[in-house]
């Protein structure tokens, strides 16, 4: 037994290891310690070094020997508030330098990024596209939905739509080829022209992301996250858009 939250915790495996044979065998030697946990007798004193500076191990001396005790597993708690006080003080010290972190991720914004996603990170272009239409205040994306692909795309993240709609975000679609349907906050048009090779197009603030098949026939992703690039197929949709009936 080795819970994950000693991980979650901080705690190394070995470290949890040691812990626990305490808490199971009572007061132990260093010696006996290792011998049940299988660890030589240098990061046998490591681990109590380290349980003993988090709280959780004391130790006492019987017959002149030194004896190691697991304290009572509440102090767990603690390190939990611990680490809660670390994080809010780290949080009030990122939001001093968030505004550098951006200025610096702005001065490289003419430079295109391109990221790859495999299948079962498709969910994660969705999620980041919820995300850049709230913070950026444009309220709206446009795709290009083709036949072969619609599947794929919200394999992931079946609630996309109702989390879309929930959060306001409207979208214009263009269908390649039949189906589609309305969900809320939504307009389509049809364009009569399957692809053999098909493409699902996202156009939201400042990327675009094109979702097609792999050789073996699995979906891959990748977007390009670039100004230039998104305003450029904005025009282009929109333009297109216009036109359609």
């Amino acid at each position: 037994m080795n819970p994950p939250i000693l991980k979650k915790l901080g705690f190394p495996d070995k470290y949890s290891s040691v812990y626990l044979a305490l808490l199971r065998l009572g007061p132990s030697s260093v010696r006996k310690l290792g011998e049940h946990c299988n660890l030589n007798r240098g990061t046998t004193y490591d681990a109590l070094k380290w349980l003993q500076e988090k709280g959780v191990v004391g130790y006492f001396h019987k017959d002149s020997k030194q004896q190691f005790v697991a304290e009572h597993p509440q102090v767990l708690k603690q390190i939990l508030r611990e680490q809660e006080d670390e994080l809010r003080q780290t949080g009030r010290e990122l939001d001093g330098v968030i505004s550098e972190l951006e200025a610096l991720h702005h001065k490289g914004g003419e430079r295109p990024v391109a990221r790859y996603y495999e299948r079962k990170e498709i969910s994660l272009i969705l999620e980041d596209l919820l995300c850049a239409c709230e913070t950026s205040g444009e309220a709206m994306y446009r795709i290009y939905s083709v036949e072969g692909l619609r599947e794929y795309l919200y394999e992931g993240f079946p609630s996309f739509s109702d989390a879309r709609i929930g959060k306001g975000i409207a979208v214009k679609a263009i269908a390649i080829g039949k189906g589609g349907e309305l969900r809320g906050l939504d307009e389509r048009k049809w364009i009569n022209a399957p692809q053999k090779t098909p493409t699902y197009i996202l156009i939201y603030p400042g990327k675009t992301a094109y979702i097609s098949l792999d050789a073996k026939k699995e979906p891959m992703g990748v977007v390009i996250e670039n100004d230039g690039v998104f305003e450029t197929q904005k025009t282009v949709f929109e333009e297109l858009w216009e036109r359609l009936q």
